[in-house]
């Protein structure tokens, strides 16, 4: 094959889509951090699906036509920072395909070494051993590779092959994936769409597998009865292999039924186990479920505010008044908990977008947001160091029309500082200094459960136990959630604080939340703010000033 034309252009992309589809859960598993937020592989998924999606049914012969709308689409749909990278990645390939309509193997080589170029001008401070080295190493050597003599098969063949080579060094490159034993995350998703277009030029098909498919389809005829919110949970979990035979699916289900839960399915499949359940307490039936292995995909979803969503939208569309009057700032922020998104609403926000780990918001999600306050200039808390760039992507998009300027929150108790230093009335200016001022002032704390066995800087982790967090580092992992939030708090406790904002999730009883609050009042002399967050993933969330 000499050439690459629009249609075999898009065959490439949905084999990509479809590869990555089937996989993202191993590419989630590849989490560095025993946290529950290992959501690389879904995010490049639905970012990918989101540009394969815009173009499926296009007819076009040109490829650049075919990749002008795949970079739309991936723009528009990039979700954390995997997402964005791999977004403009695909918008430097579509740059030098300008006027192309079928390109060679050379053609090919320059349009991903500009992939990577632009790829890293986008990121602010580029990271060795990430998906930015793969693609850019893989991309300079297939450039060098490639002839005009050469078929698009060969040259394909070593681009996928040094992609997978540099995959494999990324390890030696950032310290913290070699310690964990690791791949990067980032990089092996772009391994696997890469893949994908090799097996489109070779004339393989690929079928796009529904992993949920059989949990969804029993769980479709389950009765929920009238009370079917809470938090539908999905996960795929692999059997220890000695408790491959002594599983029992009915065990489970009982223990699913006491939290309690509803809707609940659960199949095995050899060593897969795959379970469906509905649930006001999430974080528990993760707990009963790891106690048998390890996680291979996660899916959280809050179906209140799902049909909160559904609600709200029905009843806006139903009214006849007239828009938001302009005003001329506006604040967004970014949550998860229904408490915690009251919170910020308390604090001026005009909009609150659902998400947070496990569920970034697309740069779609952050514009519609933007636009529906009708503000000449927006200032958004991302509150996530995984929604940063998604956020500034948005700001981007909207330049010339919004003003939008994202403030790096990267924690709730960040974007609750910066939310009390939010005058409207003040220079835009002086204001986002106030904030900023604020958000660095601010020391976070946060309880959550591991996901898997490792060791960290020194710190034994046992799945399924708790992990005290003090900022970006874990200090202890111990079985209670109580005792870790201790370890949490003496990790943040000084004389200089002033105020400590402590937020409860959904696991959280009464009983342990007024433990930890009589520990913090005979520890602190500290003024003490407790809020239920009901958020979800962490049992509490301390902000310390």
């Amino acid at each position: 094959m000499e050439k690459i034309n629009g249609q075999l252009f898009k065959e490439m992309v949905l084999a990509g889509c479809y590869l990555l589809h089937n996989q993202h859960h191993e590419i989630d598993a590849l989490n560095v951090f025993p946290v529950p937020d290992g959501d690389t592989g879904t995010n490049m998924s639905l970012t990918f699906s989101s540009g394969a999606k815009e173009i499926e049914n296009m007819d076009a012969s040109s490829i650049y036509d075919i990749s002008k709308k795949l970079s739309k689409g991936l723009l528009m749909g990039a979700r954390g920072n995997s997402g964005v990278i791999l977004s403009q990645i695909f918008r430097g390939v579509s740059i030098a395909l300008e006027g192309k309509d079928e390109i060679d193997c050379v053609d090919m080589a320059k349009a991903f070494k500009n992939g990577a170029k632009v790829a890293y001008k986008a990121v602010m401070r580029p990271v060795e051993g990430t998906i930015l080295t793969v693609i850019r190493e893989a991309s300079d050597a297939v450039v060098k590779y490639a002839k005009k003599d050469k078929s698009i098969e060969d040259v394909f063949s070593y681009f996928v092959k040094q992609a997978e080579d540099s995959l494999e060094r990324t390890p030696e490159l950032l310290p913290v994936l070699k310690e964990v034993g690791v791949v990067d995350s980032g990089g092996a998703g772009l391994v696997l769409i890469l893949t994908g277009f090799m097996s489109a030029i070779a004339g393989d098909k690929i079928e796009k597998v529904d992993v949920f498919a059989d949990v969804q389809a029993a769980a479709s005829s389950v009765d929920t009865g009238e009370e079917g919110f809470g938090y539908c949970t999905e996960f795929i979990l692999r059997l220890e292999e000695s408790l491959v035979h002594k599983f029992s699916e009915d065990q489970l289900k009982n223990e699913l039924s006491m939290i309690p839960g509803e809707s609940i399915v659960v199949v095995q499949d050899e060593d897969i186990v795959k379970v469906h359940v509905h649930t006001l307490k999430p974080g528990e039936a993760l707990n009963l479920a790891q106690r048998f292995g390890e996680f291979i995909k996660l899916k959280i979803e809050n179906m209140q505010e799902q049909h909160n969503t559904i609600i709200e939208e029905q009843a806006q569309s139903s009214k006849t008044e007239a828009p938001r009057e302009e005003k001329e700032v506006g604040l967004i922020s970014v949550a998860a908990g229904t408490g915690i998104k009251d919170m910020f609403m308390e604090l001026n926000c005009d909009y609150v977008v659902s998400g947070g780990q496990t569920m970034n918001p697309s740069t779609e999600d952050l514009v519609a947001a933007i636009t529906s306050i009708n503000a000449k200039n927006v200032i958004v808390l991302p509150n996530n160091s995984n929604i940063i760039m998604a956020a500034n992507q948005a700001a981007v998009v909207l330049e010339g029309k919004v003003n939008v300027k994202v403030i790096p929150t990267k924690t709730i108790p960040q974007g609750l500082s910066a939310c009390i230093m939010f005058n409207p009335e003040a220079d835009l200016e002086d204001t986002i200094e106030d904030m900023m001022e604020a958000v660095n002032n601010v020391k976070t704390g946060q309880v959550t459960f591991a996901i898997k066995d490792t060791n960290i800087d020194g710190v034994d982790i046992k799945a399924n136990q708790y992990m005290a967090m003090v900022e970006k580092n874990i200090v202890a992992c111990v079985p209670s959630k109580v005792e870790a939030c201790k370890d949490t708090l003496n990790g943040l406790f000084s004389d200089e604080d002033e105020i400590i904002t402590l937020i409860a999730g959904d696991d959280v009883s009464k009983e342990e939340l007024d433990e930890i609050t009589h520990f913090i009042e005979e520890n602190s002399e500290a003024e003490l703010e407790v809020h239920l967050g009901m958020q979800p993933i962490y049992s509490f969330i301390v902000g310390v000033e």
